[in-house]
């Protein structure tokens, strides 16, 4: 016989809660003013009101929040806590790593009727994780770019310049909009993932965002 005990781990460190929550207030308000830069719509009473240029400054003060969000993220990888390393970002690199992705495969293809526990990140979802830092690197490369057209003498131009060689303006902004639709793709499997692991488990999946704990099951033998 076993008999089970939990402990109350810190795990998520807060750097990394801080960076979280700015990128779900970023994605929301450069989603929200980034479908009014697309299709503009008349807000104002007349042309004065400068509506669509506050929509813009909105967008662009959302993208540098973003930015030095995710960047700090990526800094934070390198010197954070072993939950926050960027080897978690990377299961597949270990054996350990694959076979833990392979036991969260069984699971989730219903296979294995038991959820494997995890402290950290589950290894299917870190490998996603990892996806969905490309596509916001895609966001912030392709969004700075098309920012830069506005002053072709300036420095952000001169460092960005060559993506406009490699792609055309128009070609920026479909690429720009179907990372997006990417990213809330990741949104909707990312709030049910953690709803569900949070039921199975009994860890505090969800509020350990917000608090950094997380709950974790020691067994026994009797």
């Amino acid at each position: 016989m076993s008999s089970q005990c939990k402990f109350k781990r810190y795990i998520w460190e807060l750097p990394v809660r801080w960076c979280h929550w700015i990128n779900v207030l970023s994605i929301v308000t450069l989603s929200v003013t980034g479908f009014l830069i697309g299709y503009p719509i008349s807000l104002g009473h007349s042309a004065s009101d400068f509506t669509m240029g506050w929509i813009r400054f909105i967008h662009f003060t959302a993208a540098y929040l973003f930015t030095v969000s995710v960047l700090s993220r990526i800094v934070w990888a390198f010197i954070g806590n072993q939950y926050a390393g960027w080897m978690e970002f990377f299961p597949l690199f270990s054996e350990k790593g694959r076979g833990k992705l392979v036991r969260m495969l069984r699971y989730y293809f219903l296979i294995d009727k038991e959820v494997p526990e995890t402290i950290g990140h589950n290894p299917l979802a870190a490998t996603a994780y990892s996806l969905l830092f490309c596509f916001y690197l895609i966001m912030i490369v392709t969004g700075f770019a098309l920012y830069s057209e506005h002053a072709p003498n300036g420095a952000m131009h001169a460092a960005l310049g060559w993506v406009t060689t490699l792609v055309s303006n128009q070609g920026l902004r479909l690429i720009h909009h179907l990372s997006m639709w990417c990213i809330f793709g990741f949104v909707i499997n990312h709030i049910y993932s953690a709803w569900l692991m949070d039921i199975k488990e009994h860890g505090a999946e969800i509020s350990s965002i917000f608090s950094g704990f997380r709950f974790t099951v020691h067994r026994e033998k009797e």
